[in-house]
């Protein structure tokens, strides 16, 4: 009786285990689903598929052709930065976040075109879509010195501003990472890249944009 007794507890505390480990899983998995950032990662389009002008392309933006919105955002210096202060120049206008990884891969070739282009007018601005808590003081200063850091890490060569969410709308609302614009000497977008491209693209899109041709 006592041996049928302990075989039971032993079962019964299998059990006990199996159910609280599934519990503790099941709640780890929807804490990892609300802690996901709000805008998504889209990876590089498919090189062998052309480009096309519906609404499903990753190339087609309801601003191409027209004029880029004005913003006035705050660097990582302090800083207040507009877009309309860089009229007469080639813009490009990125919008990534420190947890994209295709935005990581973009950044080195930025870096080398701001250098390579910077004579020829072009100006490059990183618009981070890190969330910013604006609530908290405190921790607003913590994520702004973390995305501060990780510009610094990367030695980037061009403005990097906070709060890219709230330029997000008049940009068609971007909600997808990296997204970005490429604005002429006239101010006008004359291309929009939704997700990660290749260097050689991004060389052609900035010609573009100061006027020297390209696609």
């Amino acid at each position: 009786m006592k041996r049928n007794q302990f075989v039971l507890l032993i079962i019964l505390a299998a059990i006990a285990v199996i159910f609280w480990s599934g519990i503790r899983n099941y709640r780890r998995r929807i804490q990892q689903e609300h802690s996901q950032p709000s805008a998504q990662v889209l990876p590089a389009p498919d090189a062998a598929a052309p480009a096309s002008d519906s609404a499903d392309s990753p190339y087609s933006s309801p601003l191409t052709n027209k004029q880029a919105p004005d913003f006035t955002l705050e660097d990582t210096t302090g800083k207040r930065v507009s877009l309309s202060s860089y009229k007469g120049k080639g813009v490009l206008v990125n919008f990534w976040a420190t947890w994209c990884a295709p935005c990581k891969i973009e950044i080195p070739w930025f870096i080398d075109f701001q250098k390579q282009y910077a004579g020829q007018g072009l100006q490059i601005l990183g618009v981070s879509d890190d969330d910013l808590d604006k609530d908290d003081k405190k921790k607003l200063a913590q994520e702004k010195s973390d995305i501060s850091k990780f510009a610094a890490k990367m030695q980037i060569n061009y403005p990097v501003l906070f709060d890219g969410n709230s330029i997000a709308k008049p940009y068609g609302d971007v909600d997808s990472l990296p997204t970005s614009f490429y604005i002429d000497r006239s101010g006008k977008v004359v291309t929009v890249i939704t997700g990660l491209a290749g260097k050689d693209e991004i060389e052609a899109n900035i010609k573009k944009a100061l006027g020297q041709g390209g696609k």
